[in-house]
């Protein structure tokens, strides 16, 4: 089994659409500035997992600098990454995430997002856990211009019909 690590962290900035976990925040006055959709909590899990299977990092995969993932939905890098994990010989047992921002308050859409990520990754929901924090005034998650995500992934190998049980 292996352990990854994922740390993602975005700027908000006013009249950036909000996509966090897959969920669209119609009414957040802010959302995250990135190549792709911003979607920290997507770049923070990819990270995990890659580095769980030793394929290096999100950026490595899908550069900033590649003009096709411009506005890429990160649900759909996500998906790319875990296929690619899986081709590497490895399955999500699970996915564990904090997310540390203001705004947009995620309590009733933690549920929704660990079920987008859990079908990205091709895994039952149970398995994903999505948790919200708040910066309390401190730093910039607290002063409400960023958004940062941990994310910490639990690999195990794919068992294939030549393995002993």
């Amino acid at each position: 089994m292996r352990i990854g690590f994922g740390l993602d962290r975005h700027r908000l900035a006013a009249g950036r659409r909000c996509v966090l976990g897959g969920v669209f925040f119609a009414d957040s006055p802010v959302g995250p500035v990135g190549h792709s959709d911003g979607d920290a909590v997507c770049h923070a899990a990819a990270d995990a997992i890659l580095g769980a299977a030793a394929l290096g990092d999100i950026g490595q995969h899908f550069p900033d600098t590649d003009p096709r993932y411009g506005g890429a939905d990160s649900l759909e890098l996500l998906a790319e990454a875990a296929a690619r994990v899986r081709a590497a010989g490895w399955r999500t047992v699970n996915l564990d995430l904090t997310v540390m921002t203001e705004k947009p308050h995620l309590a009733a859409h933690k549920a929704a997002m660990a079920a987008n990520l859990a079908r990205a990754l091709a895994i039952d929901a149970a398995l994903v856990s999505v948790k919200a924090t708040r910066g309390e005034g401190v730093g910039p998650e607290g002063r409400g211009e960023a958004v940062t995500v941990h994310a910490v992934a639990l690999l195990e190998p794919v068992k294939n019909d030549f393995d002993a049980d």
